[in-house]
């Protein structure tokens, strides 16, 4: 009896783990099923200048170095910091609940990665519709962006539409976000990206500023 009792006790923390782990694989499978949107974004700066100071701009050559001269030197350094917050609506229509420990995320203009990085806190998102909007700050040198002819017209759009230019053409951007699952203390990466492309617009100016 007492071998059994031994036994039993021994058993129920493992249980307990691999419920635990369960339970994160199906919160982390329900959000490959929910609805991703951009709501808004804000804290933008190139060069340390408020994004809403480019409003006229239509293009990097319509720029006047004399009256910014911390971008005319980052030209000269290649290195242009640029920073923002991005404001991520996640929709939950499963009858489950959706959730993360953690999040690796790259975002792509043109094709090309220019942010990347981790949001280190636990996200939930409640099932049968449930809402969560997540912060994901950007944070980058541009210099690549601005000077690769690749990308120069999107990321010009970019400042044009989040500086609140009725007249710029939507910009599409691409995030991919993977959720991580912890067992035994380490980060297990979920498997593949989930992909979320959407148009930024001039309507989606500075949510908070």
């Amino acid at each position: 009896m007492k071998k059994i009792t031994l036994l039993l006790l021994l058993a129920i923390p493992a249980l307990f783990y691999a419920c635990g782990v369960s339970r994160q694989i199906s919160e982390a499978k329900a959000l490959g099923d929910c609805k991703y949107n951009i709501v808004s974004a804000d804290s933008m700066l190139v060069a340390g200048y408020d994004v809403r100071e480019f409003k006229s701009i239509r293009k990097m050559e319509d720029i006047n170095p004399l009256k910014y001269p911390r971008l005319a030197a980052g030209l000269l350094t290649r290195n242009i910091p640029f920073s923002t917050r991005i404001n991520l609506e996640i929709t939950n229509p499963t009858l489950k609940t959706a959730a993360l420990n953690q999040l690796e995320y790259r975002v792509l203009l043109a094709g090309k990665e220019f942010a990347n990085g981790f949001i280190n806190q636990r996200i939930e998102v409640p099932s049968a519709g449930g809402k969560t909007v997540i912060p994901v700050h950007l944070k980058t040198n541009a210099y690549d962006l601005v000077t690769d002819p690749s990308t120069r017209d999107a990321f010009t759009n970019v400042l044009r539409n989040l500086s609140g230019d009725k007249s710029s053409t939507p910009t599409k951007v691409t995030i991919k976000i993977k959720p991580t699952i912890d067992m035994l203390n380490k980060a297990v990466n979920y498997p593949g990206y989930i992909t979320i492309e959407q148009e930024l617009t001039s309507n989606m100016l500075v949510g908070g500023n």
